[in-house]
């Protein structure tokens, strides 16, 4: 009996268990690990750990002394992980410019002298400086903001206020700023394009309705690749377009419509229409269909109608729409890829560059935690909104 009776009261958990586990999985735990990505700062902690300890005791702005420089010798010649020392070589270039080459002399100078003393500073002037520690010392935490400032073109000066980055070190600003213009531009173009469709589906009947229905959903079923390949031929020189509208007469010369922002919008807008035909749509069968003619009977013109009547009652689904569209279309990197040119390059790229050609993890993750946030949060002013509208209704 008290076997049946766990079985009953667990079987509900029992059933979205396999849910459950897919989404931390696939969800919850990628989540988590480019969050710890994002402020995670090993390189050099991992690889130095007796210049942490006598670390504390440098007061920052003169040359270290002995008993720094030769902690630090010490933990270069345990440094046996190559992979490791080029982490952190990559780590403390990025902060101070000219440690590339600095290490590798240094570095060079401990393989040669495994046993004998090493003074640093008589090895290579840079050693006396206190910028070159300064940016070993800083490095030593396991955790740290600069990334997540760096994504946001931030930093923190000598004393620890966060401040703006050099006007010729700043590009993610600007890089977010083109990834946003982007995506409102296609949203709108979906918008304006969707929604008159997502009426003509909902109005047309047999056959017609279906082929209609047909013509939205088929892109769906074809890969992303597949799809920007094609626009990619379409929209070359000599392609489709081009053609036929010489051929028409209608243009001389063949327009621009490739490797750059044209090509880009046009790509992106194909390829997001459906997410937002469906949600109009949905919305616009669930619209009784005599609140028009009725709106007519009373006197009101047509575009009257559609304003004050249809076009209300039907925001729901253009506001979900639009969120869908907007929301993926931050994210895209294919198309840009394929259709734009270097200066048509949304944030993903840039993502994917840290990632597999500089191998920085942490600015990568730095850059899709700035995606995420500002998903939340235009999820956040949908999901308000949508609450407000059913309130007053």
């Amino acid at each position: 009996m008290s076997g049946k009776s766990f079985l009953q009261k667990s079987g509900p958990f029992l059933l979205v268990a396999p849910l459950f586990l897919f989404i931390c999985l696939f969800f919850i735990w990628p989540l988590g690990s480019v969050l710890t990505q994002s402020v995670s700062d090993n390189a050099v902690a991992r690889l130095l750990p007796e210049t942490a300890k006598v670390a504390s005791s440098w007061d920052g702005q003169s040359a270290p002394g002995a008993d720094l420089q030769a902690a630090f010798v010490t933990d270069l010649r345990a440094a046996t992980d190559e992979q490791a020392v080029g982490d952190m070589v990559r780590r403390l270039n990025s902060a101070q410019s000219g440690f590339r080459t600095l290490m590798s002399k240094t570095l060079r100078a401990v393989q040669e002298t495994p046993d004998a003393p090493i003074d640093l500073v008589v090895l290579d002037r840079k050693w006396s400086q206190p910028q070159y520690w300064k940016a070993i010392t800083d490095a030593l935490s396991p955790t740290t903001d600069r990334y997540l400032l760096a994504a946001v073109d931030l930093m923190r000066n000598d004393t620890g206020e966060i401040v703006s980055q050099p006007p010729e070190q700043t590009i993610n600003v600007a890089i977010f700023g083109r990834t946003f213009w982007i995506s409102a531009t296609v949203t709108i173009f979906c918008v304006l394009l969707g929604y008159p469709y997502a009426l003509l589906i909902t109005v047309a009947t047999g056959w017609k309705k279906q082929a209609l229905l047909a013509a939205v959903l088929l892109p769906l079923w074809t890969s992303l690749l597949v799809r920007t390949a094609a626009w990619f031929i379409l929209l070359q020189e000599q392609g489709l377009i081009n053609s036929a509208l010489i051929d028409l007469n209608i243009i001389a010369d063949p327009l621009a419509l490739i490797f750059n922002r044209t090509g880009v919008i046009i790509a992106m807008t194909h390829v997001s229409l459906p997410m937002m035909v469906l949600p109009i749509y949905s919305v616009l069968l669930t619209i009784p269909k005599n609140l028009m003619p009725a709106a007519a009977s009373l006197g009101a013109h047509p575009l009257r109608a559609f304003v004050r009547v249809l076009l209300p009652l039907s925001f729901g689904g253009i506001a979900a729409g639009s969120l869908l569209v907007f929301m993926s279309a931050i994210g895209y990197y294919i198309t840009p890829a394929l259709i734009g040119g270097a200066g048509d390059q949304m944030i993903s790229s840039f993502i994917a560059f840290h990632a597999q050609n500089s191998g920085n993890w942490g600015m990568a993750s730095a850059l899709g935690i700035v995606l995420l946030v500002v998903t939340i949060i235009l999820y956040a002013v949908y999901d308000r909104l949508a609450t407000q509208r059913e309130r007053s209704a």
